[in-house]
């Protein structure tokens, strides 16, 4: 249904448009008539001719122009690639704009504008579509096909609309979710550079310990050869009571060389 009704209004393209007087001349009419014919009967590469054949005569008109143009869009496509050379409906398309510009008459305006919205909605450029037929229904109020495209155009555009807010948010919430794994990531390797910091650290505190066999820590002798500071200490008392022992018997020697000493000298001969 809905090709049926955007291909409608190019199927009697060739009529001469009701309250326009658009003067014409006779070779003009004569190649129009004959390409209405053929387009009627489906042979639009040679309708295409006669229609080119009355633009030689007849370079501005605007019926010619547009029955041309007619033509076209039944062997182009509005799909393809616009920037195709070989694609018919461009050059359609130029004349339907040519004569949305410069046509005297309302009517063929209005048609024009018409074909326009159908192309572009054919190729889902929702926005123009909507213009075009906008400007079919001032130039022709009493369209109700223009009014039915156009009211299936917004309703695309609101469809459009919608699926690229929904788009955005969603990428808005992927460079979030992104950026938030970034600096994890970033805080992870910060911790890691930090523990191996420490762990070197600590690895230098100890071979330093280790090359050092008698460091200091507040004052005391630190552990060495495997000795506790408890057995440290026991083995420095028991050296003093042993000095302290050799020096008793040291004195008592002497004590006793002295008492004998002083005996030989008070002895009676």
């Amino acid at each position: 249904m809905l090709l049926l009704v955007l291909l409608t209004g190019a199927t009697n393209a060739a009529a001469t448009p009701a309250g326009d007087e658009i003067p014409t001349i006779k070779k003009e009419r004569n190649h129009i008539r004959s390409g209405n014919k053929l387009y009627k009967a489906k042979r639009y590469a040679e309708a295409e001719v006669e229609y080119r054949k009355a633009l030689q005569v007849a370079p501005q008109s605007s019926i010619a122009q547009f029955n041309l143009a007619t033509a076209l869009m039944r062997q182009g496509s509005a799909t393809a690639s616009q920037e195709s050379k070989d694609n018919p409906m461009n050059e359609a398309q130029s004349l339907l704009e040519n004569i949305v510009k410069s046509s005297s008459s309302r009517d063929l305006r209005g048609k024009a504008s018409y074909d326009l919205g159908n192309i572009a909605y054919a190729q889902q450029q929702w926005q123009q579509a909507i213009e075009h037929y906008k400007n079919a229904l001032r130039c022709n109020p009493a369209d109700d096909h223009a009014r039915d495209n156009l009211r299936l155009a917004q309703l695309k555009k609101q469809q459009q609309d919608k699926q690229n807010k929904q788009n955005k948010n969603q990428d808005q919430n992927k460079d979030k979710n992104q950026d938030k794994d970034k600096q994890d990531q970033n805080k992870d390797k910060k911790n890691q550079d930090q523990n191996k910091q420490d762990q070197d650290k600590e690895k230098q505190n100890k071979d330093k310990q280790n090359q050092q066999p008698q460091n200091q820590q507040n004052g005391q002798p630190k552990q060495q050869n495997g000795m506790s500071q408890q057995n440290v200490e026991q083995v420095l008392k028991a050296m003093q009571d042993q000095e302290r022992a050799t020096q008793q018997r040291i004195n008592a020697r002497q004590a006793q060389q002295q008492r004998g000493e002083r005996a030989r000298t008070n002895r009676k001969w």
